[in-house]
Protein backbone atom coordinates (compact mmCIF):
# COMPACT_ATOMS: atom_id res chain seq x y z
CA UNK A 1 0.00 0.00 0.00
CA UNK A 2 1.36 3.42 -0.98
CA UNK A 3 0.52 5.11 2.35
CA UNK A 4 2.26 2.32 4.25
CA UNK A 5 5.41 2.73 2.13
CA UNK A 6 5.41 6.49 2.69
CA UNK A 7 5.15 6.05 6.47
CA UNK A 8 8.01 3.52 6.49
CA UNK A 9 10.13 5.81 4.34
CA UNK A 10 9.66 8.84 6.59
CA UNK A 11 9.93 7.00 9.90
CA UNK A 12 12.59 4.82 11.49
CA UNK A 13 10.62 1.62 11.98
CA UNK A 14 13.24 -1.12 11.53
CA UNK A 15 12.23 -3.01 14.68
CA UNK A 16 8.51 -2.41 14.20
CA UNK A 17 5.96 -3.19 11.55
CA UNK A 18 2.66 -1.64 10.57
CA UNK A 19 -0.12 -4.05 11.44
CA UNK A 20 -2.73 -2.34 9.28
CA UNK A 21 -4.01 1.10 8.27
CA UNK A 22 -7.56 2.04 9.14
CA UNK A 23 -9.65 5.12 8.47
CA UNK A 24 -11.73 6.38 11.36
CA UNK A 25 -15.13 8.05 11.12
CA UNK A 26 -13.56 11.52 11.40
CA UNK A 27 -11.25 10.80 8.42
CA UNK A 28 -8.09 10.25 10.48
CA UNK A 29 -5.74 7.46 9.39
CA UNK A 30 -5.06 5.08 12.26
CA UNK A 31 -1.71 3.21 12.11
CA UNK A 32 -1.31 0.44 14.74
CA UNK A 33 2.31 -0.61 15.27
CA UNK A 34 3.62 -3.90 16.67
CA UNK A 35 7.21 -4.98 17.43
CA UNK A 36 8.83 -7.56 15.18
CA UNK A 37 8.96 -11.05 16.62
CA UNK A 38 12.66 -11.38 17.34
CA UNK A 39 13.40 -7.72 18.05
CA UNK A 40 14.48 -6.74 21.54
CA UNK A 41 13.32 -3.45 23.09
CA UNK A 42 15.89 -0.72 23.66
CA UNK A 43 16.33 0.62 27.20
CA UNK A 44 15.42 4.32 27.37
CA UNK A 45 18.09 4.82 30.02
CA UNK A 46 21.32 3.36 28.61
CA UNK A 47 20.23 2.79 25.00
CA UNK A 48 21.09 -0.94 24.98
CA UNK A 49 18.91 -3.80 23.88
CA UNK A 50 17.46 -5.69 26.81
CA UNK A 51 14.84 -8.39 27.30
CA UNK A 52 11.21 -7.27 27.50
CA UNK A 53 9.34 -7.25 30.78
CA UNK A 54 5.67 -6.71 29.87
CA UNK A 55 3.42 -4.38 27.82
CA UNK A 56 1.81 -1.12 28.94
CA UNK A 57 -1.57 0.23 27.94
CA UNK A 58 -2.16 1.52 24.45
CA UNK A 59 -0.83 5.00 23.61
CA UNK A 60 -1.65 7.31 20.71
CA UNK A 61 0.72 9.72 18.93
CA UNK A 62 -0.28 12.36 16.43
CA UNK A 63 1.86 12.31 13.28
CA UNK A 64 2.39 14.77 10.43
CA UNK A 65 -0.84 15.07 8.39
CA UNK A 66 -0.77 13.65 4.85
CA UNK A 67 -2.51 15.80 2.24
CA UNK A 68 -4.50 17.41 5.04
CA UNK A 69 -5.50 14.02 6.48
CA UNK A 70 -4.64 13.40 10.12
CA UNK A 71 -2.40 10.44 11.00
CA UNK A 72 -2.20 8.70 14.39
CA UNK A 73 0.19 6.02 15.59
CA UNK A 74 -1.08 3.44 18.09
CA UNK A 75 1.30 1.28 20.08
CA UNK A 76 1.57 -0.56 23.39
CA UNK A 77 5.09 0.18 24.72
CA UNK A 78 7.13 -2.63 26.21
CA UNK A 79 8.85 -2.36 29.57
CA UNK A 80 12.52 -3.30 29.66
CA UNK A 81 14.28 -5.25 32.38
CA UNK A 82 17.72 -3.63 32.36
CA UNK A 83 20.57 -4.78 34.61
CA UNK A 84 21.97 -1.26 34.77
CA UNK A 85 18.88 0.97 34.83
CA UNK A 86 16.24 -1.32 36.32
CA UNK A 87 12.78 -1.52 34.81
CA UNK A 88 12.32 1.14 32.10
CA UNK A 89 9.92 1.85 29.27
CA UNK A 90 11.48 1.06 25.89
CA UNK A 91 12.88 3.79 23.67
CA UNK A 92 10.66 4.39 20.65
CA UNK A 93 12.29 6.13 17.65
CA UNK A 94 9.21 8.22 16.87
CA UNK A 95 8.64 9.49 20.44
CA UNK A 96 10.39 11.70 23.01
CA UNK A 97 9.41 11.18 26.64
CA UNK A 98 5.69 11.28 27.33
CA UNK A 99 4.81 13.56 24.44
CA UNK A 100 1.66 12.70 22.52
CA UNK A 101 3.25 13.99 19.29
CA UNK A 102 5.73 12.14 17.09
CA UNK A 103 9.19 13.65 16.72
CA UNK A 104 8.64 14.59 13.04
CA UNK A 105 5.38 16.36 13.93
CA UNK A 106 7.16 18.27 16.72
CA UNK A 107 9.83 19.37 14.23
CA UNK A 108 7.23 20.49 11.68
CA UNK A 109 5.16 22.48 14.19
CA UNK A 110 8.28 24.00 15.77
CA UNK A 111 9.70 24.99 12.37
CA UNK A 112 6.51 26.76 11.35
CA UNK A 113 6.32 28.37 14.82
CA UNK A 114 9.60 30.16 14.08
CA UNK A 115 8.04 31.82 11.06
CA UNK A 116 4.43 32.37 12.14
CA UNK A 117 2.58 33.05 15.35
CA UNK A 118 1.51 30.02 17.34
CA UNK A 119 -2.14 30.83 16.68
CA UNK A 120 -1.53 30.82 12.91
CA UNK A 121 0.28 27.47 13.13
CA UNK A 122 -2.58 25.96 15.11
CA UNK A 123 -5.09 27.08 12.46
CA UNK A 124 -2.84 25.88 9.63
CA UNK A 125 -2.51 22.34 10.99
CA UNK A 126 -5.91 22.13 12.67
CA UNK A 127 -4.52 21.59 16.16
CA UNK A 128 -5.05 23.36 19.46
CA UNK A 129 -2.84 26.30 20.45
CA UNK A 130 -1.55 24.29 23.42
CA UNK A 131 -0.42 21.56 21.01
CA UNK A 132 1.80 24.06 19.20
CA UNK A 133 3.07 25.33 22.55
CA UNK A 134 3.85 21.76 23.59
CA UNK A 135 5.77 21.17 20.34
CA UNK A 136 7.80 24.36 20.86
CA UNK A 137 8.50 23.37 24.46
CA UNK A 138 9.75 19.94 23.39
CA UNK A 139 11.91 21.47 20.65
CA UNK A 140 13.38 24.04 23.06
CA UNK A 141 14.10 21.38 25.69
CA UNK A 142 15.92 19.29 23.10
CA UNK A 143 17.80 22.31 21.75
CA UNK A 144 18.97 23.52 25.17
CA UNK A 145 20.22 20.03 26.00
CA UNK A 146 22.12 19.61 22.70
CA UNK A 147 23.43 23.13 21.93
CA UNK A 148 27.18 23.81 21.91
CA UNK A 149 28.23 26.57 24.34
CA UNK A 150 31.90 25.68 24.63
CA UNK A 151 33.03 28.70 22.60
CA UNK A 152 31.13 31.38 24.54
CA UNK A 153 33.64 33.91 25.89
CA UNK A 154 31.89 37.29 25.40
CA UNK A 155 28.29 37.89 26.42
CA UNK A 156 25.96 40.86 26.49
CA UNK A 157 23.04 41.42 28.83
CA UNK A 158 20.13 43.82 28.73
CA UNK A 159 16.53 44.11 29.84
CA UNK A 160 13.47 44.05 27.61
CA UNK A 161 9.92 45.08 28.42
CA UNK A 162 7.54 42.12 28.30
CA UNK A 163 4.32 44.11 28.66
CA UNK A 164 2.97 47.30 30.21
CA UNK A 165 3.37 47.92 33.92
CA UNK A 166 7.19 47.73 34.14
CA UNK A 167 7.32 43.97 33.60
CA UNK A 168 10.76 43.10 32.30
CA UNK A 169 12.79 40.14 31.13
CA UNK A 170 16.57 39.90 31.42
CA UNK A 171 18.19 38.53 28.26
CA UNK A 172 21.75 37.27 27.96
CA UNK A 173 23.23 36.90 24.46
CA UNK A 174 26.29 35.29 22.92
CA UNK A 175 27.97 38.19 21.08
CA UNK A 176 30.03 36.01 18.73
CA UNK A 177 27.23 33.70 17.54
CA UNK A 178 24.49 36.34 17.89
CA UNK A 179 22.10 34.08 19.75
CA UNK A 180 20.10 34.07 22.96
CA UNK A 181 21.75 32.12 25.77
CA UNK A 182 19.34 32.74 28.64
CA UNK A 183 16.20 34.70 29.48
CA UNK A 184 14.48 35.15 32.81
CA UNK A 185 11.79 37.19 34.51
CA UNK A 186 12.75 40.53 36.09
CA UNK A 187 15.57 43.06 35.72
CA UNK A 188 17.04 43.01 39.22
CA UNK A 189 20.02 41.29 40.82
CA UNK A 190 18.13 38.02 41.35
CA UNK A 191 17.33 37.78 37.63
CA UNK A 192 20.96 37.97 36.46
CA UNK A 193 22.15 35.84 39.38
CA UNK A 194 19.84 33.05 38.17
CA UNK A 195 21.66 33.13 34.84
CA UNK A 196 25.05 32.58 36.45
CA UNK A 197 23.59 29.78 38.60
CA UNK A 198 22.18 28.06 35.48
CA UNK A 199 25.32 28.76 33.47
CA UNK A 200 27.53 27.09 36.03
CA UNK A 201 30.94 27.87 37.50
CA UNK A 202 32.92 26.07 34.80
CA UNK A 203 31.44 28.01 31.88
CA UNK A 204 31.49 31.29 33.83
CA UNK A 205 35.29 30.99 34.26
CA UNK A 206 35.66 31.02 30.46
CA UNK A 207 34.01 34.44 30.10
CA UNK A 208 36.49 37.22 29.32
CA UNK A 209 34.09 40.08 28.57
CA UNK A 210 30.56 41.00 29.70
CA UNK A 211 28.85 43.93 28.01
CA UNK A 212 26.01 45.74 29.80
CA UNK A 213 24.62 49.18 30.50
CA UNK A 214 25.32 51.14 33.70
CA UNK A 215 22.49 49.43 35.59
CA UNK A 216 23.82 49.02 39.13
CA UNK A 217 22.12 45.66 39.91
CA UNK A 218 23.75 44.06 36.84
CA UNK A 219 27.17 45.49 37.75
CA UNK A 220 26.92 44.16 41.33
CA UNK A 221 26.04 40.62 40.17
CA UNK A 222 28.77 40.52 37.51
CA UNK A 223 31.40 41.63 40.04
CA UNK A 224 30.12 39.00 42.46
CA UNK A 225 29.71 36.02 40.11
CA UNK A 226 32.35 36.76 37.44
CA UNK A 227 35.00 38.99 39.05
CA UNK A 228 37.64 37.86 36.53
CA UNK A 229 35.61 39.05 33.51
CA UNK A 230 36.08 42.51 32.02
CA UNK A 231 32.96 44.69 32.25
CA UNK A 232 32.30 46.72 29.12
CA UNK A 233 29.73 49.51 29.29
CA UNK A 234 27.73 49.60 26.13
CA UNK A 235 28.53 52.42 23.72
CA UNK A 236 24.87 52.69 22.72
CA UNK A 237 23.72 53.44 26.27
CA UNK A 238 26.57 55.90 26.89
CA UNK A 239 25.60 57.89 23.79
CA UNK A 240 21.96 57.63 24.83
CA UNK A 241 22.76 59.38 28.14
CA UNK A 242 24.74 62.03 26.24
CA UNK A 243 21.86 62.73 23.85
CA UNK A 244 19.48 63.04 26.78
CA UNK A 245 21.82 65.62 28.34
CA UNK A 246 21.96 67.64 25.09
CA UNK A 247 18.18 67.51 24.75
CA UNK A 248 17.76 68.69 28.35
CA UNK A 249 19.96 71.71 27.57
CA UNK A 250 17.79 72.42 24.53
CA UNK A 251 14.57 72.23 26.56
CA UNK A 252 15.86 74.57 29.26
CA UNK A 253 17.11 77.11 26.73
CA UNK A 254 13.96 76.87 24.61
CA UNK A 255 11.87 77.61 27.70
CA UNK A 256 13.98 80.71 28.52
CA UNK A 257 13.78 81.97 24.95
CA UNK A 258 10.04 81.41 24.85
CA UNK A 259 9.63 83.60 27.95
CA UNK A 260 11.47 86.31 26.01
CA UNK A 261 9.12 85.91 23.05
CA UNK A 262 11.53 83.96 20.78
CA UNK A 263 10.81 80.49 19.36
CA UNK A 264 14.00 79.96 17.35
CA UNK A 265 14.53 76.49 18.90
CA UNK A 266 11.04 75.22 18.17
CA UNK A 267 11.18 72.00 16.13
CA UNK A 268 14.98 71.70 16.33
CA UNK A 269 15.16 68.64 18.61
CA UNK A 270 16.56 66.19 16.06
CA UNK A 271 18.84 68.82 14.56
CA UNK A 272 21.02 68.60 17.67
CA UNK A 273 20.63 64.86 18.21
CA UNK A 274 21.30 63.60 14.68
CA UNK A 275 24.76 63.01 13.29
CA UNK A 276 25.83 65.95 11.08
CA UNK A 277 26.38 63.64 8.08
CA UNK A 278 22.70 62.64 8.28
CA UNK A 279 21.36 66.19 8.08
CA UNK A 280 19.08 67.18 5.25
CA UNK A 281 19.77 70.31 3.18
CA UNK A 282 17.15 72.19 5.20
CA UNK A 283 18.70 71.16 8.50
CA UNK A 284 22.17 72.22 7.33
CA UNK A 285 20.83 75.67 6.41
CA UNK A 286 18.94 75.86 9.72
CA UNK A 287 22.08 74.98 11.68
CA UNK A 288 24.15 77.68 9.94
CA UNK A 289 21.57 80.31 10.87
CA UNK A 290 21.38 79.18 14.53
CA UNK A 291 25.15 79.06 15.02
CA UNK A 292 25.34 82.84 14.84
CA UNK A 293 23.06 83.18 17.89
CA UNK A 294 25.66 81.76 20.34
CA UNK A 295 23.20 79.27 21.86
CA UNK A 296 23.93 77.01 24.82
CA UNK A 297 22.58 74.01 22.94
CA UNK A 298 25.15 74.67 20.21
CA UNK A 299 27.88 74.44 22.84
CA UNK A 300 26.36 71.16 24.09
CA UNK A 301 26.24 69.91 20.49
CA UNK A 302 29.96 70.60 20.00
CA UNK A 303 30.78 68.78 23.26
CA UNK A 304 28.68 65.85 22.11
CA UNK A 305 30.47 65.59 18.77
CA UNK A 306 33.86 65.89 20.49
CA UNK A 307 32.99 63.00 22.81
CA UNK A 308 32.38 60.67 19.84
CA UNK A 309 36.09 60.94 18.96
CA UNK A 310 36.93 59.01 22.14
CA UNK A 311 36.34 55.67 20.44
CA UNK A 312 38.51 56.51 17.44
CA UNK A 313 41.62 55.82 19.51
CA UNK A 314 43.07 52.34 19.24
CA UNK A 315 44.81 52.32 22.64
CA UNK A 316 43.35 52.90 26.09
CA UNK A 317 46.24 55.21 27.10
CA UNK A 318 45.66 57.74 24.34
CA UNK A 319 41.90 57.55 24.90
CA UNK A 320 42.41 58.43 28.59
CA UNK A 321 44.50 61.46 27.63
CA UNK A 322 41.84 62.65 25.23
CA UNK A 323 39.07 62.08 27.80
CA UNK A 324 40.97 64.19 30.35
CA UNK A 325 40.90 67.19 27.97
CA UNK A 326 37.27 66.58 27.04
CA UNK A 327 36.29 66.22 30.71
CA UNK A 328 37.79 69.62 31.57
CA UNK A 329 35.82 71.22 28.71
CA UNK A 330 32.55 69.50 29.69
CA UNK A 331 32.79 70.30 33.40
CA UNK A 332 33.62 73.96 32.69
CA UNK A 333 30.86 74.40 30.11
CA UNK A 334 28.38 75.81 32.68
CA UNK A 335 25.82 73.32 31.32
CA UNK A 336 24.56 71.27 34.26
CA UNK A 337 23.19 68.27 32.26
CA UNK A 338 26.51 67.99 30.42
CA UNK A 339 28.44 68.24 33.70
CA UNK A 340 26.37 65.42 35.21
CA UNK A 341 27.03 63.24 32.18
CA UNK A 342 30.77 63.96 32.31
CA UNK A 343 31.01 62.97 35.98
CA UNK A 344 28.94 59.82 35.32
CA UNK A 345 31.35 58.74 32.57
CA UNK A 346 34.35 59.47 34.79
CA UNK A 347 32.94 57.22 37.54
CA UNK A 348 32.62 54.40 34.98
CA UNK A 349 35.56 55.38 32.78
CA UNK A 350 37.35 52.02 32.85
CA UNK A 351 34.22 50.18 31.72
CA UNK A 352 33.69 52.73 28.93
CA UNK A 353 37.28 52.43 27.70
CA UNK A 354 37.09 48.63 27.77
CA UNK A 355 35.20 48.96 24.49
CA UNK A 356 38.55 49.87 22.92
CA UNK A 357 40.33 47.07 24.80
CA UNK A 358 38.00 44.20 23.83
CA UNK A 359 36.27 45.66 20.78
CA UNK A 360 32.79 44.46 21.81
CA UNK A 361 29.56 46.34 22.30
CA UNK A 362 25.86 45.74 22.83
CA UNK A 363 24.98 46.67 19.23
CA UNK A 364 24.21 43.00 18.60
CA UNK A 365 22.12 42.92 21.79
CA UNK A 366 20.04 45.90 20.66
CA UNK A 367 19.38 44.24 17.32
CA UNK A 368 18.34 40.97 18.96
CA UNK A 369 16.15 42.87 21.44
CA UNK A 370 14.35 44.36 18.46
CA UNK A 371 13.74 40.86 17.10
CA UNK A 372 12.47 39.82 20.53
CA UNK A 373 9.90 42.63 20.41
CA UNK A 374 8.87 41.52 16.91
CA UNK A 375 8.24 38.00 18.27
CA UNK A 376 5.98 39.47 20.95
CA UNK A 377 4.18 41.78 18.53
CA UNK A 378 3.62 38.95 16.05
CA UNK A 379 1.76 37.01 18.74
CA UNK A 380 0.03 40.15 20.11
CA UNK A 381 1.89 39.53 23.35
CA UNK A 382 2.22 36.58 25.72
CA UNK A 383 0.23 36.27 28.92
CA UNK A 384 2.90 34.50 30.92
CA UNK A 385 6.68 35.01 31.07
CA UNK A 386 7.14 31.25 30.63
CA UNK A 387 5.52 31.26 27.18
CA UNK A 388 7.42 34.40 26.22
CA UNK A 389 10.68 32.77 27.28
CA UNK A 390 9.87 29.69 25.14
CA UNK A 391 9.19 31.92 22.13
CA UNK A 392 12.46 33.82 22.67
CA UNK A 393 14.55 30.68 23.03
CA UNK A 394 12.91 29.19 19.93
CA UNK A 395 13.23 32.31 17.80
CA UNK A 396 16.60 33.71 18.91
CA UNK A 397 18.49 30.79 20.46
CA UNK A 398 19.60 29.09 17.22
CA UNK A 399 18.75 25.81 18.91
CA UNK A 400 19.13 22.51 17.04
CA UNK A 401 15.94 20.59 16.35
CA UNK A 402 15.54 16.82 16.93
CA UNK A 403 16.89 14.75 14.05
CA UNK A 404 14.40 12.99 11.80
CA UNK A 405 14.80 10.53 8.93
CA UNK A 406 12.92 12.79 6.54
CA UNK A 407 12.63 16.55 6.13
CA UNK A 408 9.05 17.70 5.86
CA UNK A 409 9.78 21.42 5.45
Amino acid sequence: MLIERIIKRTMELKSYRIERIEERANGTLCVPLVPRRRSKPVCSGCGRKRPGYDRLRERVWRHVPMWGIGVEFIYRPRRVQCRRCGIKVERMPWSEGKSSLTVPFIVVLATFARLLSWAEVSRLFGVHWNTVRHAVKEAVSYGLAHRDTSGVICIGTDEISRRKGHRYMTNVYDLSERRLLWTGKGNDEDALRRFFEDWGEERTKKLIGICCDMWKPYINVIQECAPHATIVFDKFHVIKHLLEAVDEVRKEEASCLKDQGMDMLKGTKYLWLKNPWNWTKGQKSWFRSLVKSNLKVHRAFLIKEAFRALWKYKTVGWAKRYFKKWFWWATHSRLEPIRKFAWMVRRHLQGVLNIIKLGISNAIVEGLNRKAKVISQKAYGFRTPTNYALALYHGLGKLPLPETTHRFV
